[in-house]
């Protein structure tokens, strides 16, 4: 369990880190991706993005 946590942890840090530079590639303006302002403060959702990198990542798992 503990091992989960720390690769999620990892995982979450490593895709805010490269968020930019996606956003810069294209993902997070897909159409269903959603942004809303709540509390002062920007929210993503970024749905369709994610459903898209997981694939490519399957793909590249599956290929490899």
């Amino acid at each position: 369990m503990l091992r989960w946590f720390i690769v999620v942890f990892l995982a979450l840090v490593l895709i805010s880190g490269l968020s930019p530079l996606l956003r810069k590639l294209g993902f997070g303006r897909l159409p269903g991706d959603f942004r809303f302002r709540w509390l002062g403060r920007d929210w993503d959702v970024p749905l369709a993005s994610t459903l898209l990198l997981s694939f490519g990542v399957s793909l590249l798992a599956k290929w490899l």
